[in-house]
């Protein structure tokens, strides 16, 4: 039988429905698409131009980073140590204001690479210039959804342009770069969108039949703000302008009420949870066990480099699951396979991709990742779930392939030179923080002071 890769002699974790570990599992790849996988000693004779051999390595689908802003890697560090709030108004949105196309393409571009070396195949990322981002997707060959972001702060106009441009982003590259490109609408947040504009999303977002992506119930502050404006919670308010629907996804969701939660199961809302980023921001820790006992998918994201300083989904499922433990005080809570889902399956089920990816399975895309386990701290390997939460590190990551193309190999990126885009992200950071843009200045001091009202 003829192959263009075949992996043979790895430990398999397949994440498919039945939760199949093969030991000496062999994965053959053609066209993209895997075409078998099983064991050694049941495959056929294959044919390939390109042999991996797996001895002492874990092959399973490569991890899915549901939420981050992939461009905000030039930010890594310049805002530490604030609340939402304030990081937000004193440092971040200050600073975006002067991005250029070209800040977004460096830091994107620094960002894809850093997320696939820890094994990240694809992410779902909202952000401005999301051409760019598409952009550095493509070079760096990692499948992404993106989401042009969204405000209006009381602003009408500013809102239906940033919508018109969405929409056009949209209509061009959804399910482009051979289906490695998908998109949603981004409308930032209940509190920077008013509730005409997230009707108006709604309803494009369905004729173009794509998902919404936004935060929500992220800041206690803001969920109290939107409680007295209008008596109802941000997710009632959501149900109120059509927005609670099975291709919402909703990132944070740290401050909910029971009702919140069972709205949202009953329109099976997909959640982001990002353990780092809320702890770092002081934001809270979500109701994870009770979003799921709801039957909520929940899947995870790193969010952006700002707000976690690094994009390694292993940390980020590591410290998922210890969190969760923490906050019921109950060691059952988040057992390691279901994180392990969350960061595979789970994540390809939000993001609608669940029918190309999450699993290795006959007839999906191949995304797969190996992982060195020939490693002190993954050595005895008695269970793989808990090594890959507890143990593994996004450095352990090897090889990853991405629809059936090897886009690192032996820790090598193949596609972009590395070392030329960290010396260009890191021009283009420290350019930005010393830019001078009156216009865009006096733009931010008119956002700002909406937002204030």
């Amino acid at each position: 039988m003829r192959a263009d890769i075949v992996i043979r002699g790895c430990l398999v974790v397949t994440m498919n429905e039945v939760a199949d570990v093969i030991k000496q599992g062999v994965i053959a790849i053609k066209d993209g698409s895997i075409i078998y996988i099983g064991k050694a000693a049941e495959a056929p004779a294959f044919e390939a131009d390109n042999f991996i051999e797996g001895d002492k390595k874990i092959a399973m689908p490569g991890l899915i980073n549901c939420h981050t802003h992939a461009a905000m890697s030039l930010f890594r560090g310049i805002a530490e140590d604030r609340e939402l709030d304030a990081w937000l108004r004193e440092v971040i949105w200050p600073l975006e204001a002067k991005l250029k196309p070209e800040d977004v393409y460096y830091g994107s571009l620094l960002s894809c690479i850093e997320m696939i070396k820890n094994g990240v195949t694809c992410f779902s990322d909202m952000y401005f210039h999301e051409d760019m981002v598409a952009k550095a997707a493509e070079e760096t060959g990692i499948r992404c959804v993106l989401s042009p972001g969204i405000i209006d702060v009381g602003n009408r106009v500013l809102g239906k342009m940033l919508l018109r441009e969405a929409i056009k982003f949209a209509e061009r590259y959804h399910g482009k770069a051979g289906g490695k490109v998908f998109v949603m609408l981004g409308p930032h947040a209940v509190y920077s969108c008013s509730l005409e504009l997230l009707k108006e999303i709604g309803e494009k977002a369905s004729s173009l039949n794509v998902g919404v992506h936004m935060h929500l119930a992220e800041s206690e502050g803001e969920a109290m703000k939107i409680k007295e404006k209008y008596g109802k919670s941000e997710v009632e308010l959501l149900g109120e302008v059509g927005l609670l629907r099975n291709n919402l996804l909703a990132a944070h969701c740290i401050h909910l009420s029971s009702t919140d939660i069972d709205l949202m199961a009953k329109h099976n809302v997909k959640v982001v949870y990002n353990p780092v980023s809320n702890m770092k921001l002081s934001s809270g820790i979500p109701r994870i066990k009770d979003l799921l006992d709801a039957g909520v998918t929940v899947c995870l994201g790193t969010d952006g480099p700002a707000s976690n300083n690094i994009l390694d989904m292993f940390d980020t499922m590591k410290i998922a699951a210890l969190l969760q433990k923490a906050k019921y005080r109950d060691p059952r809570v988040l057992p390691a396979k279901k994180v392990v889902e969350m960061a595979t399956m789970d994540g390809a089920k939000a993001l609608n991709l669940n029918s190309m990816i999450g699993s290795l399975e006959v007839g999906k895309r191949a995304d797969i990742i190996l992982i060195d386990a020939d490693k002190p701290h993954l050595t005895p390997l008695h269970d793989v779930y808990a090594a890959l939460v507890y143990s593994a590190r996004g450095s352990d990551v090897s090889t990853v392939i991405i629809d059936g193309k090897i886009v690192m190999e032996d820790r090598r990126i193949v596609n972009v030179n590395e070392d030329e885009v960290i010396e260009k992200a890191e021009r283009v950071s420290y350019d930005l923080l010393t830019r001078k843009n009156p216009l865009r200045d006096f733009i931010w001091k008119l956002v700002e002071r909406r937002l204030k009202k």
